[in-house]
């Protein structure tokens, strides 16, 4: 089942291919317990870890029909995102980032209703396929971890200005892509902030040999997993589906004029060089809102003004208004809504999901121009009445609400490539292998 992770044990990567030697541990009576491959501060990665993630990499791989890179380049990647993964752990530890048990059940809950079972069905689940659930536990606390300590340092951070949320609104008018959606795979070759001339060319001359190769028929998935360093390497560089609106800054100019199935020429960043393929491309479709326009009034309980008499003081409110009186000047004179008041109670077209439940099921069984009976939500007793309904285009203004975080979106992939690369520079690694 997908969104569970396969633990197939390799028992020696030896048996199929020669590695390098690794540091060994023994124990006193000489039998080999485990091996460490690489120092990470001061932490360690074990060999028995990169045995398993790389069994689980190439398991995916074979699943998905990808070949499968030589040993030889996929181990140091494999190495290289498990020490990236600690440092980034040992960051988390260091800021207090904890995943209370609460949080850590409420994901995998939603993993497991992902895959059609509940919470207390997984054990089990996962048990057949060999994974040991409190393991998958903590796997997923780090991931958690991980996440958090990314939103910390990077997302929190990506600022929006007014002229840049003025210019992308502008650039969209004219591009006409951003209800377009286009699936990419992507090559980084990363360099580093201290990086001298010499480290720059030689990053270049790498990612015009990994071009050269993908133009020539190698597969664009195969390269990535063997040299990409970006952060979906080992997924074959995929970056799934991205609307035109929310692509990263540096392919917002380039993916549009790309053919499926072409592959940019190199592009330089302030993280290094990229290549990206498109994979395929497809239409977004309108995005349609079935809308409610209404007006209410809302009377307030307190200490003397309990339930009884609030709902007493609304029923004569809304004879009044079948009698005749003005529902809107009704509204300014007497609901204490301080938002709608002033407007004679109108709260504006809405879409689903605006009101609390309580309200909304009210506006459902009304007809327009209906006033409804007393009822009470949260914030009180009101009497409500629908003046129209309407099914709305909200693409555009959808655009607009979405702009911002789209700007958010298009920076974060290489502000995170950035950060990930600081943690590694400042980090002291030590290669085993």
């Amino acid at each position: 089942m997908k969104n569970f992770r396969l633990l197939i044990i390799l028992l020696s990567l030896g048996a199929t291919t020669e590695l390098p030697a690794q540091t060994l541990e023994l124990s006193s009576t000489g039998k080999l317990l485990d091996g460490i491959v690489a120092i990470v501060n001061d932490g360690i990665v074990l060999t028995s870890e990169l045995d398993t993630e790389v069994a689980l990499i190439v398991e995916r791989l074979e699943q998905q029909g990808t070949p499968i890179p030589d040993m030889s380049a996929l181990v140091p990647q494999v190495l290289e995102r498990l020490v990236v993964q600690r440092i980034q752990l040992q960051r988390a530890e260091r800021l207090g980032i904890q995943i209370p048990d609460e949080a850590l059940n409420m994901a995998l809950a939603n993993i497991a209703e992902r895959n059609g079972m509940t919470l207390s069905e997984m054990p089990a689940m996962l048990a057949k396929q060999g994974i040991d659930y409190n393991s998958y536990r903590e796997e997923m606390r780090e991931q958690l971890a991980v996440e958090q300590l990314r939103q910390r340092d990077v997302i929190a951070r990506i600022n929006v200005t007014p002229r840049e949320l003025d210019e992308y609104l502008e650039r969209q008018k004219g591009r006409g892509t951003a209800n377009e959606e286009y699936k990419l795979s992507h090559i980084l070759i990363s360099i580093s902030a201290t990086a001298s001339s010499d480290d720059i060319d030689v990053a270049e001359m790498k990612i015009s040999d990994i071009y050269a190769k993908a133009e020539a028929g190698e597969q664009f998935a195969e390269l990535a997993i063997a040299y990409s360093s970006g952060q979906n390497a080992l997924e074959g560089g995929d970056l799934g589906w991205r609307k035109g609106s929310e692509l990263p800054t540096l392919f917002a100019d380039v993916v549009p004029g790309l053919q499926v199935g072409q592959i940019s020429e190199p592009i330089r960043s302030a993280s290094g060089f990229h290549l990206v393929r498109l994979d395929a491309k497809r239409g977004a479709e309108p995005i349609m809102e079935d809308q409610i326009l209404a007006r209410h009034i809302l009377i307030t309980t307190n200490e003397v003004l309990d339930d009884y008499s609030a709902e007493q003081k609304l029923l004569e409110i809304r004879q009044q208004i079948i009698d005749g009186d003005d529902f809107a000047a009704v509204a300014t004179a007497v609901s204490e809504d301080p938002g709608s008041a002033i407007e004679g109670g109108e709260l504006g077209w809405q879409g689903p999901g605006t009101f609390v439940p309580e309200f909304q099921a009210v506006c459902d069984e009304l007809e327009i121009d209906e006033i409804s009976q007393p009822f009470k939500s949260p914030y009180g007793w009101h009497i409500v009445q629908v003046l129209d309904r309407r099914t709305y285009d909200m693409t555009e203004e959808v655009e607009r609400q979405q702009a911002i975080m789209a700007i958010r979106n298009s920076k974060l992939e290489e502000e995170t490539e950035l950060w990930a690369r600081r943690l590694r520079d400042q980090a002291f690694v030590e290669y085993r292998l």
